[in-house]
């Protein structure tokens, strides 16, 4: 004997999402980035639902001596991995990029190829190291020998999740020393975007864990210049985003204007709204 069940409701969407498919409606020359985006939220949301907020213990000496040397806070062993749940993450991942095209085939079999070695656990664990800055190293080769360069962005969007746990509980500290310096206080990623606040202030927005944190209006967070002469801005039309360009290092970085938003910045959103402005960027030969 059977009986019909009901069937299981579904998730409802994020918010994330509702805006990206608004965005997509609004600007649909977007739809291939937007399409691809939703499919990475809507993965990384289902992983972070199961990753546990992490204990995260660090001695108040240690965290201040780390601040001081501008040196971030999450070492990889904080990091609550799952070795199950990242291999499906970084599959899943390979999947998304390869199926809209930014990930080459040949580099796309050498991942998935990577994700089911046993010497994954080791070799993330040397890029995190060799990326993060956390033990003071200069993070100037970051894929593994061997690796394909596409494999620095698929380990990114893969142990996103992972770490915004541990950028979520230290956000929350109020003991933190004061942090003045461009890169991530607590993954030591760059920034890929940021907010400016009602207020006028800025907050950076890391790629890879998307912490924020405050930095100076004006300076640019890739070579510290502060030469307000030197650093070019542009808006959208509408004034909900801004370009801050550098002269000196001819990089730049998008921003969300919040000061008259309707919204908080959301990066899966903006990132991809501001994709023209990209391309306005580097006709004036700025790079990302």
């Amino acid at each position: 004997m059977t009986t019909d069940r009901p069937p299981r409701p579904s998730r409802p969407e994020s918010r994330e999402v509702i805006e990206l498919k608004q965005l997509k409606l609004a600007q649909p020359e977007l739809a291939p980035a937007i399409d691809m985006q939703i499919a990475l939220v809507e993965m990384q949301r289902r992983v972070q639902s199961r990753v546990p907020l992490p204990w995260i213990h660090t001695e108040p000496d240690w965290v201040r001596t780390q601040y001081a040397a501008g040196r971030p806070v999450v070492r990889f062993g904080d990091i609550p991995l799952e070795w199950t749940d990242f291999r499906l993450t970084l599959r899943q991942t390979s999947d998304i990029l390869r199926r809209f095209e930014t990930l080459e085939q040949a580099d796309y079999a050498q991942i998935v190829a990577l994700g089911r070695d046993g010497g994954l656990e080791s070799l993330v664990k040397r890029w995190y190291e060799a990326t993060s800055g956390v033990d003071g190293g200069d993070p100037l080769t970051r894929a593994a020998e061997g690796a394909p360069t596409s494999l620095d962005q698929v380990l990114v969007i893969a142990l996103r999740p992972f770490l915004a746990r541990c950028a979520e509980v230290l956000m929350q500290r109020p003991d933190l020393p004061a942090w003045a310096h461009g890169h991530c206080p607590f993954c030591g990623w760059e920034p890929d975007f940021a907010v400016i606040m009602p207020d006028a202030s800025r907050r950076l927005i890391c790629g890879r864990c998307v912490a924020q944190w405050s930095f100076d209006p004006l300076t640019c967070p890739f070579c510290s210049n502060d030469d307000r002469a030197l650093v070019t801005s542009f808006a959208t039309r509408d004034g909900r985003y801004r370009v801050y360009a550098c002269d000196v290092c001819h990089r730049y970085l998008k921003a969300y204007d919040a000061r008259h938003a309707s919204r908080p910045v959301m990066v899966a959103v903006d990132t991809i709204a501001t994709l023209p402005l990209d391309a306005a960027a580097m006709q004036r030969g700025y790079v990302s």
